[in-house]
């Protein structure tokens, strides 16, 4: 692992915490960033132990939902200062965060899913805050629409018209997403580095790197 300020990011964790530990320099990171799905449908007590497991090896932790968790979820991390969906937070100077968790509909019935149009809105809502940031990372547990990051097994693509929306006109420097399984994908759209770091289980995971150039993201796997 390289020297410099850096941020871990991942998410769609489900449940499995076995793989927390092993991702490198997570520890020695400036915080690390969750971008949904702590939980298989679960509520407060899954996804404390979820958050308890990152906690343990750092403790700067920023963490929304995803459609798989409850509602009450975002109560339990805006309780324990960790919460980042439909907020937004300075984690450098100048160097700001923006989330917007859950997800549009899917045909599983998921326990935190919305309109497109209230996306919209909340993204929106978020980037209040956030428009005075220098520097700007989205997180978003639905990947845009028509992406590198947002494609099921079928080749279609599932993503949000409203997050795409929301990059072509703002242009954060990153959008960390995921959801979308299948779809472990890095790309861009317009000057946003985008990255769907998949699955933990299946050893995904993002280094955010604050550099004098401008913010920098990579996707890695654990082997």
């Amino acid at each position: 692992m390289q020297s410099g300020e850096y941020w871990i990011g991942f998410g769609d964790i489900h449940d499995d915490i076995s793989r927390i530990h092993a991702i490198p320099g997570i520890r020695q990171a400036a915080g690390v960033i969750l971008s949904g799905d702590l939980t298989v449908g679960g509520s407060v007590k899954q996804a404390e132990r979820v958050l308890r497991a990152v906690a343990e090896v750092n403790q700067t932790v920023y963490a929304q939902i995803g459609n798989m968790d409850r509602a009450e979820v975002t109560t339990y991390l805006e309780e324990n200062g960790w919460n980042i969906h439909i907020r937004s937070r300075e984690i450098a100077p100048g160097v700001g965060l923006m989330g917007v968790g859950t997800s549009t509909f899917t045909p599983f019935g998921t326990p935190s899913e919305f309109p497109d149009s209230r996306i919209a809105e909340w993204l929106e809502q978020a980037y209040r805050d956030a428009r005075h940031f220098r520097r700007l990372i989205l997180i978003s547990h639905t990947p845009p629409f028509n992406t590198e990051c947002d494609r099921i097994s079928s080749g279609v693509h599932v993503g949000s018209r409203a997050v795409r929306e929301f990059i072509e006109e703002h242009q954060p420097d990153i959008c960390l997403c995921g959801h979308i399984h299948e779809s472990r994908a890095t790309g861009k759209l317009g000057r946003t580095t985008l990255i769907n770091t998949g699955t933990l289980s299946a050893g995904g995971y993002a280094v955010i790197r604050n550099m004098a150039e401008g913010l920098q993201a990579e996707l890695h796997m654990l082997a």
